[in-house]
């Protein structure tokens, strides 16, 4: 296939899947690409009419070069959705772009992961592509590499797929072996490591902690944006991992974002830097509280 193929994974939400949808129909590619929707089943009889909307809806889906759906007779829940899905697709493919149901799509966000695809593909350091930026930082750049791997809109290469860890005990051992916990943690402003110590206890399923942990361990570095071509609109409350308020928001970049290699192939420290300055920022108790205060006053008494 000349195009990438879109992994995307829906479970009971009708509309954010229908705008997801629509925004990837408005995209450059889309009628090049070919589309493999993964829909989960009901994990209780209250998500049930729910989920028969949403599989109502994407067998209706057109526009794309193929659509395949996948749909599972058993709640396997996203961490599992993701992980087999992925695998199985980069068995046949090579390399995927993947995308969840609460996400919204720059017209130019399939042009960009497939450029950003074939310019590193060859790179055994560049493990991974993110497409969307919530800090909208003024001092990144277009492109840029960092050692971390967001999960909103990204793509990937059976090469680096094949780094990924499950076991999130094994990793935490390692992280904390080298004692690279603090750097992990954006200079201690973020909790990733507790995020993965969860994950180990069972309070959380995330998949993307553990492809987090799995590529920095191994110095692989994720080609970032400093122009997001994805926004999040899962943080209203209706999705398993996402609370109330809008922390993460941001503008779309409607044009091209082109895509440079970029030399050396050496994690960006201002963009690191960026990252650090915003999780402090946003990530302080006082700043947490405040955003609490403001979601409950109206209304919102998501997480």
């Amino acid at each position: 296939m000349p195009y990438s193929p879109i992994l995307l994974f829906v479970y009971n939400r009708p509309e954010h899947t229908k705008q997801a949808i629509r925004s990837l129909q408005q995209n450059t590619l889309a009628s090049k690409s070919k589309l493999i929707v993964y829909s989960d089943a009901a994990m209780s009889d209250e998500h049930l009419p729910a989920v028969e909307e949403v599989r109502k809806f994407i067998r209706t889906i057109d526009g794309f070069l193929e659509v395949e759906i996948i749909e599972r007779d058993e709640n396997w829940g996203l961490a599992r959705s993701i992980i087999e899905g992925v695998t199985t697709q980069l068995e046949i493919f090579n390399q995927v772009i993947v995308v969840e149901d609460d996400l919204i799509l720059a017209p130019y966000f399939l042009q960009f992961m497939n450029d950003a695809l074939d310019m590193y593909k060859d790179e055994p350091r560049v493990g991974h592509i993110q497409a969307c930026d919530f800090t909208e930082d003024p001092c990144l750049p277009a492109t840029f590499l960092i050692k971390w791997t967001g999960s909103w809109g990204w793509a990937t290469w059976h090469r680096s797929w094949k780094h990924f860890n499950s076991d999130g005990a094994a990793l935490l051992r390692e992280l904390e072996a080298r004692q690279l916990t603090y750097t992990f943690d954006f200079n201690g402003k973020y909790g990733y490591t507790q995020m993965l110590r969860k994950q180990i206890q069972g309070k959380n399923n995330s998949w993307a902690i553990r492809w987090n942990a799995s590529l920095f361990l191994q110095d692989i570095l994720s080609l970032n944006v400093g122009k997001s071509l994805v926004r999040n609109t899962g943080f209203d409350g209706s999705g398993t991992n996402c609370g109330g308020g809008g922390l993460y928001d941001t503008n779309l970049w409607m044009k091209e974002l082109p895509v440079e290699k970029i030399h050396p192939i050496t994690e960006n420290l201002i963009a690191r830097n960026a990252y650090s300055n915003y999780y402090a920022r946003t990530n302080s108790f006082m700043a947490k509280a405040i955003r609490r205060i403001r979601r409950t006053l109206k209304g919102d008494f998501g997480a």
